[in-house]
């Protein structure tokens, strides 16, 4: 299986579920084929229909997060009868991967260590959070091979801005795990041993929120790009009343004066 699934209960008793998605390719350090970009898909769609997954956690097996495409794909796209089209329709699927995940309200921690090359490097940098195994070698070859990181683009201005993702684009830009640190492409670096522990630790923190609010603070913040402040007055002021005045608002208030957990936190 291109990707290994695995469901569990939240931890510290708060409701829901956490699952976690395992690239499964550890003899390619993971290389992402179109059999686990469906799969990655459809675990996503999966997840979102069930109602009940507060996080989802992506990692890669063997050691490596993910070493960007599998070139056998790619060769065989190009020895298709019109190898553009096929070429074309290979990257588009990946960039649908990339934007599901970047757009869900279901909150997502990446976890990478090892190899963490262009698309890897891509479904890092669309995770909410990422931990970062002191191991991790992040690489954007594409440029030195002839080729654009295109379906990441977006993703990597995003996260590292213009002026870093150009540098990156323009030298085959190669990151080791505190470089990727220091640019915030990567929120914690821990040793191999550690990040098991530093997961369940995150998982806590991030089940304190409330998993509509986190869904509606994800879309409004994904709105808010490009976007003036004073365009989205009106409409924040909506998602506030509407929070504010439904279950979690009512729920999140009553534990503050009550000085207790709310219901959908850890207990």
């Amino acid at each position: 299986m291109p990707v290994l699934i695995h469901s569990e209960p939240a931890p510290g008793g708060a409701p829901g579920r956490v699952v976690h998605l395992t690239l499964n390719r550890p003899e390619l350090r993971n290389a992402m084929s179109l059999a686990m970009v469906d799969a990655l898909l459809a675990a996503l769609s999966e997840a979102e229909a069930a109602g009940d997954v507060r996080i989802i956690v992506l990692r890669g097996a063997g050691g490596h997060f993910c070493a960007g495409a599998d070139l056998k794909d790619m060769a065989a796209a190009r020895l298709a009868v019109d190898g553009r089209a096929a070429m074309a329709a290979v990257n588009a699927r990946f960039g649908e991967l990339c934007v599901a995940f970047a757009g869900t309200g279901i909150a997502t921690l990446a976890v990478v260590e090892g190899t963490v090359m262009g698309g890897g490097f891509g479904l890092a940098c669309v995770a909410d959070a990422v931990i970062a195994g002191d191991s991790a070698q992040f690489r954007l070859p594409e440029t030195s091979l002839g080729l654009v990181p295109a379906q990441i683009a977006p993703f990597l201005v995003e996260r590292l801005g213009y002026a870093e993702a150009k540098h990156l684009a323009v030298t085959g830009g190669k990151l080791d795990a505190r470089e990727a640190l220091a640019l915030r492409l990567v929120h914690e670096v821990h040793a191999a041993g550690a990040l098991d522990s530093v997961v369940q630790r995150r998982l806590l923190e991030m089940l304190r929120c409330a998993p509509q609010a986190v869904a509606a603070t994800k879309a409004l913040l994904a709105r808010s790009r490009g976007q003036a402040p004073a365009s989205l007055v009106a409409e924040a002021a909506s998602v506030f009343a509407d929070a504010v005045t439904g279950p979690e608002g009512s729920e999140g208030t009553a534990a503050f004066v009550g000085k207790r957990s709310p219901g959908w936190a850890p207990q």
